[in-house]
């Protein structure tokens, strides 16, 4: 009941399959998105308000007080099913919880919609189950840790 994000603000973001550049972004947010097989319509709406909303980018002041909208950043969202990894027993990860790919590729795609229309802006983006390689600038470094289930709405 949990779709989860973690945002990275980046200078820049880049994903890359094959060894082809397929999206890159410049300042804003990188988000690795995962979905649970529970996760729906209102995780979405959570989740993207959320990040629309976030004062992650410093004012004048150098305090962390500006939204992706006021400083005019870019979004880039990855799909990343490791996020739900169990790591509690042995050593390979399990990663059950995870939704599977009938289920999390709508959620995924309404997701990226969803934040798009929100924002009113272009939203960069991996491939589902590609083998990607992902490279950034993490600036700050701010990495925030963002699930559905923490709502304060």
């Amino acid at each position: 009941l949990i779709m989860r994000i973690l945002l990275q603000r980046v200078s820049h973001a880049q994903v890359a399959i094959a060894g082809a550049v397929h999206s890159e972004i410049g300042a804003g947010f990188l988000l690795l998105l995962g979905i649970e097989e529970a996760d729906g319509a209102d995780d979405i709406a959570y989740l993207c308000k959320k990040i629309a909303q976030i004062r992650l980018f410093n004012d004048q002041e150098g305090v962390m007080n500006l939204s992706l909208q006021e400083v005019e950043g870019s979004l880039m969202v990855v799909s990343q099913f490791t996020l739900y990894a169990n790591t509690k027993k042995g050593n390979r990860p399990s990663y059950i919880r995870a939704a599977r790919p009938e289920k999390a590729i709508p959620l995924y795609e309404a997701f990226v919609q969803q934040l798009q229309a929100l924002t009113q802006k272009p939203v960069a983006t991996g491939v589902f189950g590609a083998d990607m390689q992902v490279s950034l600038c993490n600036d700050g470094p701010v990495t925030i840790f963002i699930d559905s289930k923490m709502r304060d709405f």
